[in-house]
């Protein structure tokens, strides 16, 4: 089975070919197909987003597509980053130094509670898109921690896995995160439909 991923990004192809791979999905990017799509994210929530980018590639393939709305919602500032955290992270010259600023922006509270969310829209399976949703809880730290994942993982510890995602391997991550709970939920529905 072939899979388009609606992403570029080296570090998420790589997460996806390690959970696809293995069961035998070969999982293309718009790049390596010649695709060259960036759509405008403007939706209100990840679901929205996560639509957006999917329907933007459908014109171009018949098989599978999918497309992950991701971000680091924080408790105590009404979520934000959220559906913004890829914006907030550009607007302040990447993520070493939005890391930092973020941690600035919590100080005044005492909730440090955090939560990563992944939401992934899976077309021309059925004929309507299929969504599925992951959640990874934890808290920002007062510091960032180890240079290992990207983003914002520096500064999340996952209370699930009790570990920084900066420092956490490859293998807890791709037990624990965000984005893992929602391809496991992805993978079972695929199996389900015996697709896989």
């Amino acid at each position: 089975m072939k899979l388009l991923v609606a992403t570029n990004n080296a570090h998420k192809i790589h997460e996806y070919e390690e959970m696809f791979n293995p069961l035998g999905i070969e999982v293309v990017s718009p790049k390596s197909l010649g695709i060259v799509e960036d759509p405008l994210e403007d939706g209100d929530s990840y679901e929205a987003n996560s639509l957006i980018k999917a329907k933007a590639l459908q014109k171009y393939v018949d098989f599978p597509i999918i497309a992950d709305d991701s971000g680091l919602n924080v408790v105590a500032l009404n979520n934000f980053p959220g559906i913004y955290s890829s914006r907030f992270a550009s607007e302040n010259g990447g993520n070493t130094l939005a890391n930092p600023k973020l941690i600035e922006m919590l100080k005044p509270y005492k909730d440090k509670s955090a939560f990563f969310t992944c939401v992934i829209t899976l077309l021309n399976v059925k004929n309507k898109p299929i969504q599925f949703k992951g959640i990874c809880p934890g808290k920002i730290l007062d510091k960032p921690l180890g240079d290992g994942g990207f983003g914002y993982d520096p500064i999340f510890y996952s209370t699930e896995a009790n570990i920084c995602f900066g420092i956490a391997s490859e293998e807890i991550k791709n037990k624990y995160s965000h984005r893992a709970k929602a391809l496991e939920q992805l993978i079972a529905f695929l199996k389900e439909e015996k697709l896989i």
